[in-house]
C-alpha cells in the first residue's frame, strides 16, 4: 500500500513540473499569439496628479498617528 501511495505522489509531483513545460513548448495554433501593441493600451500616460497627493497624505497622516508622542496608553494608578 505505502509503494502506490508513493507512487501516486510522485506522479502527481512529475506531472506539476512537466505541464507548464510541456504547455510553453506547444506551437502557436496559427498565429494565435499574434503580437499587437494598442496605442494608450495602459491608460497611465495622462495620470492626474491628485490621487498620488491623496495616497501620500494618507500615508503622511498613517505615520503621524503612529509616532504620535502623546503618551496616551501610559497606566494610571488612582
Amino acid at each position: 500500500m505505502i509503494l502506490w501511495k508513493k507512487a501516486a505522489i510522485s506522479i502527481a509531483a512529475v506531472s506539476m513540473v512537466l505541464s507548464p513545460v510541456a504547455a510553453s513548448a506547444a506551437p502557436a495554433l496559427d498565429g494565435a499569439r499574434a503580437a499587437s501593441v494598442i496605442d494608450g493600451q495602459n491608460e497611465l500616460d495622462g495620470a492626474s496628479w491628485l490621487p498620488i497627493v491623496l495616497g501620500l497624505a494618507i500615508i503622511a497622516g498613517g505615520i503621524w498617528l503612529v509616532v504620535d508622542g502623546d503618551d496616551d496608553d501610559e497606566p494610571v494608578s488612582p
